[in-house]
C-alpha cells in the first residue's frame, strides 16, 4: 500500500519567507529547464516506439495496407509494457500508470494481470475517488468488501466498482482444481469531481449478458459489446459513472478488417491480448498497448494472425485537475490530505474499515467460490 501523504506543513516564521520565495521559484524553474533539456535530447535521438514489431506467427506477411483516412484516428504512441510485481506476488503488465504512459484521462491505470493462488493476490486495500473495471479472461477471482458484499467472477464476467468516498476490499484468485491462474484486465478510471464522495457501489456483468456481433458475413471476427455500440449493437446498460466504451474483439482468421466508431470527446487505446493486429501498415503483437490521438471518428485495422484477441477501450476526457497518490484520487492536494486523514482515522466513508478483515484475504478454494455463486 502507498505511503500516507505527510501532514500539511505549518506556516513558516518571517525568517523563512525569503527562503520560501527561492524554493517556490526553483519549483517552477527546474521542470522548465528539464523540459527544455529533454526537448533538445529528443531532437538528437530517433523517436521512441517507432519500430515496426514483427511476429513469426503472422500468417500472411503481405497483408494489404489499410490506409489512415480522415475518419480514422492516428497513433499517438505504442509499447509493450514490462511485466512487474504488484499486490502480493501477482504479475502485471501495466500499460497505463507508469513512466511510459502515466495517465490517459480518464484512465489512471490498466493492468493485464496474472495471479496464481494461494500465494498471490490483492488482499484488503482501500480506494477513493475512482472506479475500477475488472474483466476476467481465465480462472476465477473472488471479491469481498467492508459493506459485506461478496462474489466471484468467472471467465467473461466483469465487475464495475465505484469507490466514491471510500471502500476497502479484497480481490483474490480462486484456487482452481485444475491449477489455472486468474488472468484478466483491470482499469482504474477517474470519477467526475461531483461524484468523488458518492456512496460506493458494485455492478456485475455476467458473460451471458454481453451482446455479441459479427463484423463480417463469414463470421470470422466477433465483438463482445461490453459497453458502447459496435456494428449497430448496443451494450446492455451503462455500468460506470464516467462514460466508458469497452469492446473485446476476437478473430479466427488473419486479414479480417475492423472499424470501431468512437466519440470525439473520448481518449481511446487498443490492447492486444493474443496474436497481432495491423494498424496503418504496422504490426502490433501480443501485449502491445496502442494509444490514439483525438483526431478522428474511428479505430481502423485488421487481424494479423489466425488467433487474435484485442480490446478497444475509450473514456470521456474529464475537464478537471487530478491529484493522485496510490488508490486515492482527488482534484486538489488539500482534498487528498483529507482522504488520508479519513482513512487513518476511520471517518467520512471509512468507518467500516476499522478492524475489518476480509474472509478471503488468505485465499479461497473452488468449492467455496462456487457456493458464493449459488
Amino acid at each position: 500500500m502507498s505511503e500516507p501523504i505527510p501532514p500539511t506543513p505549518k506556516t513558516k516564521k518571517p525568517f523563512y519567507r525569503y527562503f520560501k520565495f527561492l524554493a517556490t521559484l526553483l519549483l517552477f524553474l527546474v521542470p522548465l529547464i528539464f523540459s527544455i533539456s529533454m526537448s533538445k535530447t529528443k531532437e538528437q535521438q530517433p523517436q521512441q516506439h517507432q519500430q515496426v514489431f514483427t511476429n513469426k506467427n503472422i500468417v500472411n506477411e503481405d497483408i494489404a495496407r489499410i490506409a489512415t483516412t480522415d475518419d480514422a484516428r492516428t497513433i499517438l504512441k505504442y509499447f509493450i509494457p514490462d511485466e512487474q510485481s504488484e499486490g502480493v506476488g501477482a504479475r502485471v503488465r501495466r500499460a497505463i500508470g507508469t513512466n511510459e504512459m502515466p495517465r490517459f484521462p480518464p484512465f489512471l491505470m490498466l493492468d493485464h494481470f496474472k495471479v496464481t493462488p494461494p500465494e498471490q493476490g490483492f488482499p484488503d486495500h482501500p480506494h477513493h475517488g475512482q472506479e475500477t473495471i475488472t474483466y476476467i479472461l481465465d480462472g476465477m477471482i473472488a471479491h469481498e468488501d467492508f459493506t459485506g458484499s461478496k462474489g466471484v467472477l468467472r471467465p467473461g464476467d466483469l465487475q464495475f466498482m465505484t469507490a466514491g468516498k471510500g471502500i476497502v476490499h479484497s480481490e483474490m484468485p480462486v484456487l482452481m482444481k485444475d491449477g489455472r491462474p486468474g488472468i484478466g484486465l483491470q482499469l482504474w478510471v477517474d470519477l467526475p469531481r461531483e461524484l468523488k464522495n458518492c456512496e460506493p457501489r458494485y455492478r456485475n456483468l455476467r458473460k451471458n449478458e454481453i451482446p455479441i456481433v459479427h463484423t463480417d458475413d463469414e463470421k470470422h471476427m466477433t465483438v463482445k459489446v461490453i459497453s458502447g455500440n459496435a456494428y449497430g449493437v448496443d451494450s446492455v446498460r451503462d455500468l460506470a459513472y464516467t462514460p466508458i466504451h469497452f469492446y473485446h474483439y476476437i478473430s479466427d482468421k488473419a486479414g479480417v478488417e475492423f472499424k470501431q466508431s468512437v466519440p470525439d470527446d473520448f481518449n481511446v487505446f487498443l490492447y492486444v491480448m493474443k496474436g497481432a493486429v495491423v494498424i496503418d501498415d504496422q504490426i502490433f503483437k501480443q501485449n502491445t498497448a496502442v494509444f490514439f490521438n483525438v483526431d478522428g471518428h474511428s479505430i481502423k485495422g485488421q487481424s494479423a494472425t489466425n488467433d487474435t484477441e484485442f480490446a478497444i477501450i475509450g473514456g470521456k476526457i474529464l475537464d478537471q485537475p487530478l491529484v493522485q497518490h496510490g488508490p486515492f484520487v482527488e482534484t486538489t492536494r488539500e482534498d487528498l490530505y483529507k482522504v488520508f486523514e479519513n482513512y487513518q482515522q476511520g471517518i467520512n466513508g471509512f468507518e467500516r474499515a476499522v478492524n475489518w478483515r476480509s474472509s478471503i484475504a488468505d485465499g479461497i478454494d473452488e468449492d467455496t467460490a462456487n457456493a458464493l455463486l449459488n
